[in-house]
């Protein structure tokens, strides 16, 4: 599992597999990324420096850290 924050834009990005993404679907603010087995690939959380600080209390010190410096 790999991820990336990107603090301009508040979306964290989650890889779970190097897969080629097929579609995707979006709840809310968060969208997955699927592939063509309909596996999930990359999960996207928008505005993630909020959605986190309401609903994250498992995260690792470092994601949450690296995430709610914002």
């Amino acid at each position: 599992m790999k991820y990336r924050y990107d603090k301009e834009d508040d979306v964290l990005m989650i890889w779970f597999s190097k897969e080629p993404v097929d579609y995707a679907e979006q709840v809310r603010g968060v969208i997955v990324h699927f592939s063509k087995k309909n596996r999930p690939v990359l999960m996207e959380i928008l505005e993630a420096s909020s959605f986190l600080k309401e609903t994250s209390k498992n995260l690792p010190r470092k994601v949450k850290q690296e995430i709610l410096s914002v």
